[in-house]
């Protein structure tokens, strides 16, 4: 049975939090401090929409989490492991379902990445509304073969697939596409400078808008 569009929803961000944050963005401290802009607007947007009743960011950072924290979001410790790139980030995502769960466990669950910096709360409201009417979901990137965010109904189990292909891993797996326009802000994650050109014609969340403002 679909619920309703005010369901509450605890979401999982994982954020690296290092100097190797965002290589394709080119190199330098600027790079790590757009990774920086681009996790704090993103969780600022969770943090102010409606459906979202907690945020959880996975991260090995201390130094990010003190920010993050001050916005509201709960901080999981990112725990320590072999696994690097994508291995590694299913990993966090996983560590923070597993705390989100435990804390909230009558909520619906989802994980977004965090370098959504043009991330607004009412392309949030809408995703959650329509993904409220399916067990699982799914929100690609804006080439269709990424993933965003995902989503599942509280008590349903999945298992994030983030990396190459992961839209079409997560669609094997029983998440459905959300019909979310190609303008949703929600499908703009930055990876490269024409990524985050894209993004600041829909318009920059604070954080990074300011920190763009200095260059």
């Amino acid at each position: 049975m679909p619920q309703p569009a005010t369901a509450s929803w605890v979401v999982v961000v994982p954020v690296k939090g290092s100097s190797e944050a965002k290589s394709r963005l080119g190199g330098g401290p600027a790079r790590a401090a757009l990774a920086d802009a681009f996790a704090l607007d993103t969780v600022a947007a969770l943090v102010a929409a409606s459906a979202v009743a907690r945020v959880f960011v996975v991260t090995a950072s201390a130094r990010l989490g003190a920010p993050l924290a001050g916005l509201g979001a709960v901080i999981v410790p990112e725990a320590p492991g072999a696994e690097t790139g994508h291995a590694r980030l299913n990993a966090a995502i996983r560590q923070g379902i597993v705390a989100a769960r435990l804390d909230q466990p009558d909520a619906n669950l989802a994980v977004l990445t965090g370098d959504l910096p043009a991330l607004h709360p009412a392309d949030l409201d809408t995703a959650f509304a329509l993904a409220a009417q399916h067990t699982r979901s799914v929100v690609p990137d804006a080439e269709g073969v990424g993933t965003t965010s995902l989503f599942a109904r509280a008590g349903i189990s999945f298992t994030p697939q983030f990396g190459v292909g992961s839209l079409a891993a997560h669609q094997a797996a029983g998440h459905v596409v959300l019909d979310l326009p190609a303008t949703s802000r929600l499908r703009h994650d930055v990876d490269t400078v024409a990524d985050l050109d894209v993004a600041r014609a829909l318009g920059l969340g604070p954080h990074t808008s300011a920190l763009l403002a200095q260059r």
